[in-house]
């Protein structure tokens, strides 16, 4: 045991040290100014807010602190007065502030004091049903807590919180929990699916789940059955949408019903100096999704969540592909990232597109996947112009880089018996059409990863390879290697891979691979390719000691598709 807290110890001292020397590299101190530094595409600056001197209290309008009173015409009257005055500052002083939903005009920055707490309300009935789009799909959502729609300059500021009352609406599966604590949950009343799986907290809840075909949209039952089931209808958090010139600075935003963070169809954006949070177990718990919009900063914000923490969207199939508009022109710098699915993610909902995207200085403490990349046959959509650099992991139980364009969908039988060739099945080619997901011209430099299950996973389709993407000057101490399938035009450089269980390397029907500076020497196995569509893998001879015991070939591989230079 001491020895694995030693090892957990000195690999977070160097972890840190990495990060601090890729910061001190990269201009670290990000603001306005310097964000655009370093940035690989011709990024427009983005127009910022300005709001006029005008500024009124809530408690102006009736508002009264203490979490018991529903502050709903409060929070109202304060956002038209301001709105009706040409714009302002509505602030929320120290204390608990129940309320309904608020509705963002025009013009308001929503100010919260040190010590203000707003706590949205768990009464149902607050949230009217509205026509909205979730994971990427036109449908009908209950009303979000904080929603504004086709507005201009607007901000939400200050160091206060926003609570979402998240628990009041979520579903919640055995697998996320300990005995004790679904035990406890259970006990504190709702209702159990049949399977007993899954806790919901109402009867409604667990009838709009049973109407799904896919978790989300009631899909199985008639308009006038929503009545029924709105209690399903959980709304994420925060919702803006067709705006421009939108400014999140400071707050804790925490215990979404859904998604925390949702801008959708937006134009100059600023997401800054955030605490994001939502529990561990929190279904569809995402930090911040930035769907079909353009022109976006995201900096200094710390995600701690449930789902994803940050990621880009565009739709989902042909609601998204009739939308066509992409998710283009984002600068991602200096973010911290705690628990999450994956720690920064485009996809899988990426059917419009998504463009000139720049990560840097980012971490990753303990994120199911570091950076994961996720799409499906029948998405569409072309995912390119993505730049990822100075990213540092630690305890990453999965995959450290993830590309799957198999989500929820049948994979090849290599992603789970890739120990025996015998287990590979073949896939018929299928035709590309619209449908046809594609990603291609990503690059990846300094990135360091401390004890990850799989350094790399990347898994293209037959009839779409990933294309083009480059991994440099990077370390991986893991226990299992890169697993490239489906993939053309990769190019390995100075990479070194410590993979403990595994090959350093497996290629399986890839072609066009390069690698140079391959530093694989304290890996248990070195290079594997197979696969009868496999050609054109170039290694440099320098990295190769012994090619008899270093490259092992398999499925009828012909001696060609190998070339030492």
């Amino acid at each position: 045991m001491k020895t694995k807290q030693l090892k957990s110890i000195f690999a977070l001292l160097v972890l840190s040290i990495s990060a601090s020397i890729n910061a001190q590299n990269s201009n670290i101190a990000i603001n306005e100014t310097t964000i655009y530094e370093g940035v690989e595409f011709n990024m427009p600056k983005v127009k910022t807010t300005n709001f006029p001197n005008y500024e009124v209290s809530i408690t102006d309008f009736g508002a009264i602190n203490g979490g018991l009173f529903k502050n709903t015409d409060a929070f109202s009257k304060a956002i038209a007065d301001v709105n009706s005055k040409g714009g302002g500052k509505v602030i929320v002083p120290r204390g608990i502030w129940l309320t309904g939903p608020i509705t963002l005009k025009s013009n308001i920055n929503l100010y919260l004091e040190d010590g203000a707490l707003i706590v949205f309300s768990d009464d149902f009935d607050d949230y009217p049903i509205i026509n909205t789009s979730f994971e990427g799909l036109n449908t009908v959502r209950c009303i979000s807590p904080i929603n504004a729609n086709n507005v201009e300059n607007i901000a939400i500021t200050g160091n206060g919180i926003i609570d979402g009352s998240g628990d009041a609406w979520r579903p919640v599966k055995v697998s996320k929990m300990t005995d004790s604590q679904w035990k406890k949950l259970v006990n504190s009343g709702g209702v159990l699916s049949k399977d007993k799986k899954i806790w919901f907290p109402s009867e409604g809840s667990k009838k709009g789940y049973e109407s799904s075909t896919n978790f989300n949209v009631p899909d199985l039952i008639t308009d006038d059955e929503l009545a029924s089931v709105k209690d399903f209808l959980r709304p994420v958090m925060v919702s803006i949408v067709n705006s421009k010139r939108i400014l999140l600075d400071g707050p804790t935003f925490q215990n979404s019903p859904a998604w925390n963070i949702h801008p959708l169809m937006c134009e100059d954006i600023i997401i800054r100096n955030l605490k994001v949070r939502n529990p561990w177990y929190s279904q569809n718990g995402d930090g911040l999704d930035l769907e079909s919009c353009k022109n976006a900063l995201v900096y200094n914000n710390t995600f701690d969540v449930g789902d994803d923490a940050m990621c880009f969207k565009s739709g989902k199939d042909k609601d998204g592909r009739d939308r066509g508009i992409p998710t283009e022109n984002v600068i991602v710098k200096n973010n911290i990232v705690y628990h999450a699915h994956g720690g920064f993610v485009i996809g899988s909902e990426m059917s419009g597109g998504v463009k000139n995207v720049h990560v840097s200085n980012c971490l990753f403490l303990g994120t199911d996947v570091g950076l994961r990349f996720k799409s499906t046959r029948g998405r569409g959509g072309i995912v390119e112009n993505i730049y990822i650099s100075n990213i540092d992991m630690i305890h990453i139980p999965t995959d450290a880089i993830r590309f799957n364009l198999y989500y929820s969908g049948k994979a090849p039988v290599l992603e789970e018996g890739q120990e025996s060739d015998t287990k590979i099945a073949e896939e018929k080619l299928v035709e590309v059409t619209e449908e046809t997901p594609s990603f291609r011209n990503i690059s990846m430099k300094n990135i360091n990863v401390s004890d990850s299950e799989t350094a790399m996973f990347f898994m293209g389709l037959p009839e779409m390879n990933l294309k083009n993407i480059s991994i440099e000057n990077s370390v991986f101490e893991t226990k299992k290697g890169i697993t490239l399938i489906d993939s053309d035009d990769i190019t390995l450089k100075n990479v070194k891979i410590k993979a403990s269980d595994d090959f350093a390397l497996t290629i399986y029907n890839s072609k066009n691979i390069k690698a140079s500076e391959f530093n694989f020497k304290e890996s248990k196995s070195a290079i594997k390719v197979l696969g009868p569509k496999t050609s054109n893998i170039q290694l440099d001879k320098k990295d190769i000691l012994n090619e008899k015991e270093q490259i092992q070939e398999g499925m009828g591989l012909g001696k060609k598709a190998i070339k030492l230079q």
